[in-house]
């Protein structure tokens, strides 16, 4: 982003709706609850309303500073939903979530029409996978409410966004396609923050390429949230690990962000991650030595 007018970010402060998250003074953690029988990682595990609701509860006890909610699968190989599929599975969980957790509610989804129904049931950011570039209506609907808005680079559809060079540079490209887009249809640069894409469409690699640039990518302007729980590069780097055995390794990943003062980062295992970073926090003689 430029460093003047609309796609200016103030860095340290991520405006949504009514409030502001700080992640200046320590990096914020987005914890996952999917609403799907199918997801990668905890399929099935909250697709009622009531589990849902206990999963939301869980982790904003183990210390998330915000939950994101999915009702559509993304993993490799998933099946598209139509958007009154995904209302179906989101809002009656969503209703018993808001009416409970304090703290703020992120929704993953590209659908225009799955964003406008959330955010008017009262959830504050969305979370895009396509990155405002899928549905031509999503930013509008983004800008209407002052919603805090994940803008992610996605690598999987060259209709909608071709590769030409290294990853960091096709991430910068995408981003940049992207704050014009916001800007564009109004949306404030402390408004938006970026996911580079870990997983969607890159090698085991250039995930790790793309963690390793945090710094370079923040000094264009790019504001980062990172996402690599559970991913698969864990499990490659580390000679074929399952799934259900790769939390030890994100948290390890999370480690890497904060030293390198990424924004957020996006987990399922919440309390594994925080305690990390507490015990970081500590060593280092930080605010909670």
């Amino acid at each position: 982003m430029t460093q003047d007018g609309n796609t200016s970010a103030v860095f340290g402060k991520w405006s949504i709706r009514e409030q502001t998250l700080d992640y200046g003074k320590r990096m914020l953690v987005m914890g996952i609850l999917n609403v799907t029988p199918d997801s990668f990682s905890d399929g099935g595990s909250f697709y009622t309303p009531e589990h849902a609701r206990i999963g939301a509860l869980g982790l904003q006890e183990d210390g998330a500073d915000i939950l994101d909610i999915g009702a559509e699968s993304t993993r490799p190989g998933s099946e598209r939903i139509s958007a009154d599929e995904e209302l179906s599975r989101l809002i009656p969980a969503l209703q018993l979530i808001l009416k409970e957790v304090k703290i703020p509610v992120s929704i993953d989804t590209y659908k225009s029409k799955t964003a406008r129904e959330a955010l008017r049931f009262g959830a504050s950011i969305i979370n895009d996978v396509w990155g405002l570039q899928y549905d031509p209506e999503m930013a509008d609907v983004v800008s209407q409410y002052g919603a805090g808005v994940v803008i992610m680079a996605n690598y999987t559809d060259a209709k909608i966004f071709e590769r030409k060079g290294d990853i960091v540079s096709d991430c910068l490209r995408f981003f940049e396609k992207s704050a014009e887009i916001a800007q564009k249809a109004g949306i404030k640069a402390n408004n938006m923050i970026f996911d580079p894409g870990i997983g969607f469409g890159t090698d085991t690699q250039e995930s790790l390429t793309l963690i390793r640039s945090i710094p370079r990518i923040q000094n264009e302007g790019y504001p980062l949230l990172i996402g690599p729980s559970r991913k698969r590069f864990i499990g490659e780097t580390l000679g074929g690990v399952p799934a259900d055995r790769r939390d030890a390794a994100t948290a390890a990943v999370s480690l890497f962000c904060r030293e390198n003062k990424a924004a957020c980062v996006r987990i399922h295992n919440v309390y594994e991650t925080v305690t990390a970073v507490k015990m970081m926090e500590a060593l280092q003689g930080g605010e909670n030595g």
